[in-house]
């Protein structure tokens, strides 16, 4: 079971931190688990681990090895919750030098996220003279950069296969009945894979939107369904010694208390795609109503000799997250001369040092007037990651619930398409665009 610790929090916190708000955390407990609350239809990702389609498992692991069996490149595209996952857990779990390293999978690119023209052709012209195929994420097929991407990587996959060989090689993860994508793969024939209807982009890692690619890439994604498996179990119990209740608690009360931004770090530089994943979860979920504790990441111990000056003495608005495995998959001794300045690691292990990096880090911060969290998880793999997965979209839905907003809506992200939209002139925003017009930003 993942541990987390409040103790180098507890001098900035008040004694009633967590006993203060036992009554609402039970109640939004209760919402999370009944699907009551506000964005209750958004909660099917509850209740996943320990019920999964055992029939679509085996589906996504046979489209997983006709991956693997026909293509040397995998171009998964999506945007936000629709790539975020899978990406942080390809490189937690395997490495962010992924596709340096990779022998008997495919390279795994991710496409999508981004409008540059650069960008999305130099992935054109890498995979152009290669077997690839393709992987679409979108729950509509409406959202303007995976689109305009899958446009782009299905017109190379039919110029370069022909329309039949590109079917065979795109494979679409989307809702399991409305939408323009699911409209087009049932017409043209295409593999599908459902994200239930429930379940939000950013809650989504541990759906095919998440599964498919990291099967494909040699992630025991039955591992990780298992540790998530047991993170539901170990926090749907409900009471003080549920570690979500008390981390969810602890950064609002630190909140309350002034502290507005939160920094995820973690001593693991395969760690850092999924500090965007989290920001995305936390950011998303809990910005709101003009409120919310702003969600940044940092990689330790890299950006201690870049962020750590402001860390230790900037502006005392914020608190920490320290992400820690409490093993290392390898042992790195190091040997060192008598003698030498460096003569005081004789006989230590990198993971030793690496371990006191972050003791001592600690100390300094927190002496500094930076209130630190720790979550513990045994080690770098697929079960520990479910278990830490599960672990923060638990702890956000009942953060968000003790802030009073519904955390599994985005109101906000549509602001910017509908401006998009109008500017780029698509029907049904003409109402937009004249008012714009007007305004002179035309």
């Amino acid at each position: 079971m993942l541990r987390f610790d409040v103790t180098h929090a507890l001098p900035f916190l008040p004694q009633d931190w967590l006993t203060g708000r036992l009554d609402a955390l039970g109640r939004a407990q209760d919402q999370l688990l009944k699907g009551s609350g506000a964005g209750g239809e958004f909660t099917g990702w509850v209740g996943l681990p320990a019920a999964v389609d055992q029939a679509q498992q085996a589906a996504l692991e046979r489209a997983a090895r006709t991956i693997r069996d026909q293509s040397r490149v995998l171009v998964v595209i999506g945007i936000g919750g629709s790539y975020l996952g899978a990406r942080a857990m390809l490189e937690l779990l395997t490495s962010p030098n992924y596709n340096l390293l990779c022998r008997d999978t495919p390279q795994v690119f991710f496409a999508g996220n981004t409008l540059s023209p650069d960008a999305v052709t130099e992935l054109l012209d890498y995979v152009a003279e290669k077997d690839f195929s393709v992987n679409v994420v979108s729950k509509s097929g409406g959202t303007t950069e995976p689109a305009a991407a899958f446009l782009l990587f299905r017109q190379l996959l039919e110029k370069k296969y022909g329309r039949e060989g590109a079917r065979q090689r795109i494979f679409v993860t989307t809702d399991p009945r409305a939408g323009s994508l699911r409209a087009w793969a049932e017409e043209a024939g295409c593999a599908t894979f459902a994200i239930p209807p429930d379940i939000g982009g950013r809650y989504s890692v541990l759906t095919p939107a998440g599964l498919l690619p990291l099967a494909a890439a040699g992630v025991d994604v039955a591992e990780m369904l298992s540790g998530a498996a047991q993170a539901q179990k170990n926090l749907s119990r409900p009471g003080p010694d549920n570690p979500a209740w008390q981390y969810a608690a602890a950064r609002q009360a630190l909140y309350a208390g002034g502290k507005g931004i939160e920094l995820l770090g973690c001593y693991e530089p395969h760690f850092r795609f999924f500090g965007e994943w989290w920001k995305q979860l936390f950011g998303e979920s809990e910005g709101k109503q003009g409120q919310g504790i702003f969600p940044a990441c940092v990689e330790l111990t890299a950006d201690l000799h870049s962020m750590g000056q402001y860390i230790q003495e900037g502006s005392r608005n914020l608190f920490e997250t320290v992400v820690r495995f409490a093993r290392s998959r390898t042992a790195c001794p190091l040997t060192v001369q008598a003698g030498d300045e460096l003569a005081f690691l004789r006989g230590q292990d990198l993971h030793h040092v690496n371990e006191q990096a972050r003791r001592g880090t600690l100390l300094a911060h927190v002496a500094g007037g930076v209130p630190n969290l720790l979550l513990t998880a045994g080690e770098r793999s697929a079960y520990w990651a479910g278990q830490l997965v599960y672990f923060f979209q638990f702890a956000c839905g009942l953060s968000g619930y003790l802030s009073g907003v519904n955390p599994f809506d985005q109101p906000g992200v549509e602001a910017y398409k509908a401006n998009m939209f109008a500017l780029l002139g698509k029907p049904g925003h003409e109402a937009r665009r004249q008012s714009l017009a007007e305004a002179g930003l035309v």
